[in-house]
């Protein structure tokens, strides 16, 4: 196992799995803007990684995330219209570098999953939580609105679901989070670490080339008509034939064996 700690995070790679821990439980894990300039470090970093096959990402003890620290914010929403537009694009820019990773990412939820904390959840390809777990979108409450992507919402949930939660700021519990759509699967706390495990576990029998690809085909398609997706689908898929893992894939299935991936 391989361990990389930051000032507000830490990595720990075991067998092609990463787990990316926010480490700041004293403030329930909120987000302050070195907090957000310090992912998008980390998330270049794991983009460029082979050896990354998945990431897991949680909160250090019992909340995922509190969501923007607004006292760190504060400045911002006191200065002039331009110097908030650019200050806020260069935080949304780091939200798009951690969205922007290739490789799968799993969201570990439990607790608060509040405003920023819940648009870094969707920015996952997975969201599993417990039932300790808490929502909401506070940002109108405070005169502001979503600033970190309201339209992350609005792709997963709808725009009926994206409204209520937006506009009305409430609170809401895992059951309901489940019903919005937000969430793959709603466990008991004591099966929240096995869940996640078992998920994560799957991308390391899955060819990661293949599931970049794939990935990228659904997240780049969405904005497309289904004739320029199609034809993105073939294009990337092209780049496939003929590397490692897409022979080693052939191979295997025709071989009746279990595959051996590198990552390559």
């Amino acid at each position: 196992m391989q361990t990389k700690t930051y000032q507000n995070w830490q990595l720990e790679e075991d067998n092609h799995i990463l787990n990316l821990r926010l480490c700041r439980s004293e403030k329930m894990n909120n987000l302050t803007a070195e907090t957000l300039f310090e992912l998008k470090e980390i998330s270049e970093y794991i983009s460029t990684q082979t050896s990354i096959w998945a990431v897991v990402l949680s909160g250090e003890g019992i909340h995922f995330s509190a969501g923007v620290d607004v006292a760190s914010i504060k400045p911002l929403m006191d200065s002039e219209p331009s110097v908030f537009e650019e200050n806020l694009r260069d935080l949304q820019l780091c939200i798009d570098a951690f969205e922007a990773i290739p490789q799968p990412k799993i969201a570990k939820i439990q607790g608060y999953c509040i405003g920023g904390g819940l648009i870094l959840a969707c920015c996952c390809d997975f969201r599993i939580a417990d039932e300790s777990a808490q929502f909401c979108l506070p940002e109108v409450k405070m005169g502001i609105a979503v600033i970190m992507g309201t339209q992350r919402i609005t792709r997963l949930v709808g725009i009926a679901v994206a409204k209520e939660m937006t506009l009305l700021g409430e609170f809401f519990d895992a059951k309901k989070a489940e019903k919005y759509g937000l969430l793959n699967a709603l466990v008991h706390s004591e099966q929240l670490n096995n869940t996640v495990k078992t998920l994560a576990d799957k991308f390391r029998h899955l060819p990661p080339p293949t599931i970049r690809i794939a990935r990228k085909i659904i997240e780049e398609g969405t904005d497309l008509s289904p004739r320029e997706s199609q034809e993105l689908e073939i294009r990337l898929q092209s780049s496939l034939i003929g590397s490692t893992d897409w022979s080693e894939a052939v191979q295997s299935h025709f071989q009746k064996r279990k595959p051996n991936f590198k990552g390559e």
